[in-house]
């Protein structure tokens, strides 16, 4: 008899798993669904799926949660580029003026954009939008400082407006 009960309890606690199981993969199909549909409507389907896919955090995010995810990744591109900024005074000492403008701007936006991105994306999206908008906007006034041609950050540059762009039309869907 004690055998038998054990085996029916044995029993449930399986079902009981299995439920468990087949709900956490249903709902990180449901997850990536969110992260698939909202990058479908992006201006680079390829490019947002690859940061959002980057970020564990996104199989649990809503709209929000992408967009500020985004806003990250804005951030980190903003130091590497400051990182590659630094190492050009040394390679690159003519450019020396030029390169001081695109470390005043790049600062501005991993200070001031990045930081007024996350305020409003978590209230007043509209003010994220133009935060946003103005990050890209620094970034390519930093390239066009330079001589024709001798831009030592013209990838990050690109790579930066880019994800400006995913990351605005991502914002705009809170509006």
């Amino acid at each position: 008899m004690h055998l038998l009960v054990l085996n029916v309890l044995r029993e449930k606690m399986m079902k009981t798993m299995m439920m468990m199981v087949m709900m956490a993969m249903m709902m990180g199909v449901a997850m990536g669904d969110i992260v698939d549909k909202t990058c479908k409507q992006t201006p680079d389907y390829s490019l947002c799926l690859s940061l959002l896919r980057s970020d564990p955090r996104s199989s649990s995010a809503d709209t929000v949660g992408l967009g500020l995810i985004l806003v990250d990744k804005i951030k980190a591109l903003g130091t590497e580029t400051l990182g590659q900024i630094n190492m050009a005074y040394k390679t690159k000492p003519m450019l020396k003026k030029p390169l001081d403008e695109c470390n005043l701007r790049y600062k501005t936006i991993v200070d001031v954009d990045v930081h007024t991105a996350i305020i409003a994306i978590k209230g007043n999206p509209k003010f994220a939008e133009g935060a946003i908008v103005d990050a890209g906007v620094e970034a390519s006034v930093c390239e066009g400082g330079f001589p024709k041609g001798q831009s030592p950050i013209t990838g990050l540059t690109q790579k930066m407006n880019k994800i400006c762009d995913v990351t605005r039309a991502i914002v705009r869907m809170l509006l």
